[in-house]
């Protein structure tokens, strides 16, 4: 049976998180390094969190049922707020050690294979991360793209621990070690802090991103040779589901069939041109009193929105 490429992705990551983070602590635990040993704590996390992503996945992809009408896109949602927490949550174990260090004795030891694992998994994070954003744009998830943001703050906090132990390694300054963790784990709270954001956003169903909404509408004002007018444009996300809705003003002498065809060419438009589109439309009638039928009431509607 074929996988998605949003389980294979993640399925991918797991793997990668497993490894990395056994080759980092142990590495850690022999060098006595924190940045190192930081580094490892953040891997074990990518384990977890590379987990709950590929759960998330599996149930997300399940179709609509009785209990969820909508689907279970927002499991995704669920996961990249979980993520988020379990992020901030490791900078602050890391702020807390590294000032720990700063008032104690520091001892390291080995440091040039801390900085050969560093290396190593830097390059390996970037091409993870490289691959998880590919799959995350072409699927639209943001449990993928989340993973992904992971994975590249790995990169940069990698090559930053790095830079500092070779420091430490020909100047002989161990304070630099928890200073530098220091500094990654400031940086993981602000990430973290972001992803909280956006996820919050989809939980509390807050309108897609502007581009999107300008996006329907064009592609509403394109039909204007069909409808009348369009209102009450409402969207929203759930994980890689972008639900919208909105009401369709058509001429009152069209049949039920032709308004229904006309809805449904422009739900499958949208879904066409919109990754992971939802489309509801509530078709009305012109309450124009006096108006004169479809093939002059339409031509005039034109002529007025193009003057417009």
């Amino acid at each position: 049976m074929s996988t998605s490429p949003k389980k294979s992705a993640a399925y991918l990551s797991v793997v990668a998180a497993i490894s990395l983070a056994a080759i980092k602590l142990l590495i850690g635990l022999a060098t006595g390094s924190l940045a190192v040993l930081a580094s490892a704590v953040d891997s074990l996390l990518d384990i977890l969190m590379s987990s709950i992503n590929f759960f998330a996945i599996q149930r997300a992809e399940q179709p609509a049922d009785e209990c969820h009408p909508f689907g279970h896109g927002k499991y995704e949602t669920l996961a990249a707020f979980i993520q988020a927490l379990i992020i901030a949550a490791s900078g602050l174990w890391i702020i807390f050690e590294s000032i720990r260090r700063l008032f104690g004795e520091i001892e390291l030891r080995r440091i040039d294979t801390g900085i050969a694992v560093l290396a190593f998994s830097a390059v390996c994070s970037w091409l993870i991360a490289r691959h998880l954003r590919k799959v995350a744009r072409a699927t639209d998830s943001p449990a993928l793209e989340t993973d992904s943001l992971h994975f590249a703050m790995d990169v940069y906090t990698n090559l930053a621990l790095l830079i500092g132990l070779v420091i430490v390694n020909v100047f002989n300054v161990p304070q630099l070690d928890p200073i530098l963790s220091l500094g990654v784990a400031l940086y993981i709270l602000f990430e973290a802090l972001q992803l909280v954001r956006r996820s919050l956003n989809d939980v509390l169903d807050a309108e897609l991103p502007k581009e999107h909404r300008e996006h329907i509408e064009q592609l509403l004002n394109e039909h204007r040779a069909d409808i009348i007018n369009y209102h009450n444009l409402r969207t929203r996300q759930a994980g890689s589901q972008k639900i919208m809705d909105f009401h369709l003003t058509v001429c009152r002498h069209l049949t039920v069939e032709q308004a229904h065809d006309i809805a449904d060419q422009l739900e499958q438009k949208i879904e066409k041109d919109i990754l992971g589109a939802d489309v509801t439309i509530h078709m009305e009638p012109c309450k124009r009193e006096d108006c004169p039928g479809r093939d002059v009431c339409i031509p005039e509607r034109m002529k007025n929105h193009q003057a417009l």
